[in-house]
């Protein structure tokens, strides 16, 4: 699935907002979501929301069968209401709201040596039992690899050292991440940022 081209991250950004929107304001869920190729094949995605520069909510799937097109604006949604961390957001900081995704790589085991800060995510399982951590986490915070695999434990519900205990399984996986705020301003953009676009319905 990787790389997106600039219209495919511009799609996928304009469903987040659209989904967003029509959450906040209590709106049935986006229906007839088409996009292209990319969109409409399988993924696992991440959507944070941030609020003067503070994280708002983050919502993600990984491995997901649905189309990833689907699976951003169940996110973006999921994101913006349920989020235990954080209270619903209201209409009010929509305006004030910027997006991000992170479209993810199909998960792979992987060894604590092989892990790469800035690279790989991580998700750490038991049973039904996991954590998981994207890859600009360990970057955000500079960590080193084994802080970064400690973290993502924690995140959990682990102990520090559970990647080594038997029957803990260690997986990674890549991201393409991008934000709205790489977009908006670019001339002659007809981008679903902020334009409607052909196939994609949104209540109003």
């Amino acid at each position: 699935m990787f790389p997106l081209a600039s219209r495919e991250k511009q799609f996928l950004l304009g469903v987040a907002r659209r989904a967003l929107i029509a959450a906040v304001h209590g709106q049935d869920a986006l229906q007839d979501l088409r996009g292209g190729a990319q969109e409409a094949a399988p993924g696992g995605a991440f959507v944070s929301l941030h609020r003067r520069a503070r994280l708002r909510g983050c919502v993600g799937q990984i491995g997901s069968k649905q189309p990833l097109v689907y699976v951003v604006a169940y996110c973006a949604k999921a994101a913006a209401l349920e989020d235990p961390r954080f209270e619903p957001v209201r209409v009010d900081e929509i305006a004030e709201i910027e997006i991000e995704l992170s479209i993810l790589s199909p998960l792979a085991q992987i060894g604590p040596e092989e892990i790469e800060v800035g690279r790989h995510g991580l998700v750490v399982s038991r049973g039904a039992q996991r954590g998981v951590l994207l890859p600009q986490v360990a970057t955000q915070f500079r960590w080193t690899a084994a802080r970064f695999l400690e973290e993502t434990c924690m995140k959990a519900g682990f102990e520090r050292d559970a990647w080594s205990q038997p029957g803990t399984r260690l997986e990674a996986f890549t991201a393409e991440v991008f934000a709205e705020a790489e977009f908006k301003g670019e001339e002659g953009d007809e981008s679903p940022l902020t334009h409607d676009r052909p196939g994609y319905s949104n209540s109003t």
